[in-house]
């Protein structure tokens, strides 16, 4: 409960249902999707409009009270909560406000499934969608959100025409590469600290109606990378990504994952796609899907999840980037280190290249090459163990060592702790600048404390 120097703000709020102390509430706020951080809010604000989040700041700013932003709680490590603070749930702003044929107007706590529904009735898409789609808009786009697309249009930063921000000490603005561009460049990929976004103008394209969908076996990680190197290098797919597998006997199977768009009857020719490819092609999962179900594919992996229990374990995730240049020798390394059990039967190794000239977000920071791949450990855990969980964590915090020692980068949706001279040493020479957009739009530094960057 607030003490008398932090009492609610507008007690209407209280009153009207927008402000919580719920046991419930607050209980859920406290932890998220990793399962291994929790921190105790002193209340939970379910704002009904963008001005509730700028009067809840502007209180907020003027007590100095931590606050943090949660759209669907899938943080992994506790970023999205705020230790004796107030949690802005930002899942009634959700409403989608405008399409057209070439963008649509979303409020931050809309979750992509719901977007992608909204575009497919109008033909369209946009052009980055994640694996898992029952992410809330603000929530990726503080981060960055890369998918299987990523290699041709960037990332879902890279495809925003504006934001709407309300910064930390109160201030509801508006940002795009023309109007508070310094704000569009310090929200997009800034992990919350300068302003929280409460909509979005979503860049969209033409849905294809149908996709082939090519899941391609490997005998070993050379000759898989070598593959998704030739498939990235003569855009033979228009979506890429790549994994290593346990295959539940103490080895590993590495796994290239192409599709191919297509519309009516105009379906890809299977010799041509697969020409060259020295994948074990007798071991080959074919399949023809519509656009949206295919894009929803791992809602099938989460009802499975869920119904085993291992949906709420905890998830230790290390997400990362790899300079092209030596990702194989890196992945190579780390791989034999590990067992089948650091990643779970249902867990995956996700590794893949990606071109950096579509990766245009000035925060989101990459290995100076032309080519990266993103090395992630998706852990799914069979057990609740805590002292398992804290084991991963502790591991993850060694291989992200090993990684930037030899050239990659964080994507920082990872479950480690992280030192501010950690994050300094991250946003490299992009520091100073996100450095100063805090002191501009967060000047009692309010926001977004999980990620302990100031």
């Amino acid at each position: 409960m607030a003490t008398d120097n932090q009492a609610p703000p507008h007690r209407d709020y209280a009153a009207s249902g927008l402000l919580s102390y719920d046991s419930r509430d607050l209980a859920e706020a406290m932890g998220d999707f990793g399962h291994i951080v929790q921190r105790h809010p002193q209340a939970v604000f379910k704002p009904a409009s963008t001005g509730d989040v700028a009067g809840l700041l502007q209180w907020a700013a003027g007590r100095r009270l931590k606050v943090a932003a949660r759209g669907q709680g899938h943080s992994v490590y506790g970023r999205a909560a705020a230790e004796d603070g107030v949690v802005l749930d930002m899942r009634k702003l959700n409403a989608i406000r405008d399409i057209q044929s070439d963008h649509m107007v979303v409020d931050a706590g809309t979750t992509w499934d719901a977007v992608l529904d909204a575009a497919l009735l109008q033909g369209l898409t946009p052009p980055v969608l994640t694996n898992y789609l029952n992410l809330s808009v603000g929530g990726t786009l503080a981060v960055g959100g890369i998918g299987g697309t990523t290699f041709r249009h960037g990332l879902q930063t890279d495809n925003v025409i504006s934001l709407e921000v309300t910064t930390g000490d109160g201030r509801e603005l508006t940002c795009s590469e023309n109007v508070n561009s310094d704000l569009f460049h310090a929200v997009r990929a800034g992990l919350g600290q300068c302003g929280i976004i409460t909509r979005a103008t979503l860049r969209l394209i033409p849905a294809p109606e149908r996709v082939r969908r090519y899941h391609l076996l490997y005998d070993s990680l050379q000759s898989l990378t070598a593959d998704m190197r030739g498939a990235l290098a003569d855009r033979r797919f228009d979506y890429l990504q790549g994994a290593i597998l346990p295959d539940g006997r103490g080895g590993w199977r590495y796994q290239l994952e192409g599709v191919v768009f297509y519309d009516g009857a105009a379906a890809p020719d299977e010799k041509t796609v697969l020409a060259g490819l020295v994948d074990q092609r007798e071991a080959a999962d074919i399949s023809d899907l519509a656009y949206g179900e295919d894009a929803r594919a791992f809602a099938r992996l989460e009802n499975r999840l869920r119904s085993n229990g291992q949906w709420f374990n905890p998830h230790p995730w290390l997400l990362t980037f790899l300079p092209n240049s030596n990702a194989e020798q890196i992945a190579g390394d780390i791989l034999s280190g590990l067992t089948n059990a650091d990643v779970g039967p249902f867990g995956r190794i996700t590794y893949y290249p990606v071109l950096t000239e579509e990766m245009r977000t000035p925060l989101l920071r990459l290995p100076d090459e032309s080519v990266v791949f993103p090395f992630n450990l998706v852990r799914i855990s069979t057990s609740s163990d805590a002292k398992e969980a804290a084991d991963m964590v502790a591991a993850n915090r060694a291989l992200y060592e090993r990684i930037r020692n030899a050239g990659g980068l964080l994507y920082p949706v990872s479950a480690f702790p992280m030192s501010r001279d950690d994050w300094r040493d991250h946003f490299g020479s992009n520091w100073l600048a996100l450095a100063d957009a805090r002191r501009r739009y967060d000047p009692q530094g309010i926001l977004t404390p999980g990620y302990e960057l100031f």
